[in-house]
């Protein structure tokens, strides 16, 4: 009497190395890339909500609009003492003029003599120190051309030499600081040639 395991000897007896020799790898692979997705997934959260990285750029911004407004503060004040020192210029300038004035006229009408070199060399020191502090002299010569930003007109007078609008004598010089009118020359200014009778 024959049996099944007798007519089929091969398939009888099982060899345990080579059922595992045939059995696919497949399943191995996809376990481990299954693992390696699970152990990155965490790391890529953690880097996105790092705490340390949000308040490293928060930091960050801060100061650059703290070193920003410093900066616009110390232009500001720069201004201001700038402002501060022209407004005091000013006001010593103003002060000044009038005595440079009757040291002007002092040697003009005095008579020769070593007191009104005296009194010439004196104006002349005082005119340096004024414009070493920026100051300039406004001087309206004889046939400028009348100009309302820098001459005050005291009055027109018709002139048969100097053209309308001209200036033919100067009451008063005229000063300037920075580019600014501290005080304009008083001028006579001409009506053009007199009209025939």
């Amino acid at each position: 009497m024959t049996t099944i395991q007798d007519e089929h000897p091969e398939t009888s007896s099982v060899d345990p190395q080579a059922s595992n020799e045939t059995m696919p790898e497949m399943p191995v692979e996809e376990t481990a890339e299954a693992t390696e997705i699970v152990e990155e997934a965490p790391v890529e959260a953690t880097v996105e909500e790092d705490p340390v990285a949000k308040e490293m750029a928060l930091l960050k911004e801060r100061h650059i609009r703290l070193m920003a407004d410093f900066d616009n503060m110390r232009k500001r004040q720069a201004r201001e003492l700038e402002e501060r020192t022209a407004r005091a210029n000013e006001q010593l300038l103003k002060a000044l003029i009038p005595v440079f004035d009757h040291f002007e006229m002092a040697f003009l009408n005095a008579p020769e003599g070593a007191f009104t070199d005296g009194v010439k060399m004196i104006a002349t020191e005082f005119k340096k120190v004024l414009e070493q502090s920026g100051a300039e002299v406004i001087d309206a010569a004889e046939g400028t051309a009348f100009d309302p930003m820098m001459h005050e007109a005291m009055t027109t007078v018709p002139h048969a030499e100097h053209p309308e609008g001209t200036v033919v004598n100067q009451f008063r010089k005229g000063w300037r600081l920075g580019g600014k009118i501290i005080r304009p020359a008083q001028v006579i200014v001409s009506s053009g040639a007199p009209q025939e009778a």
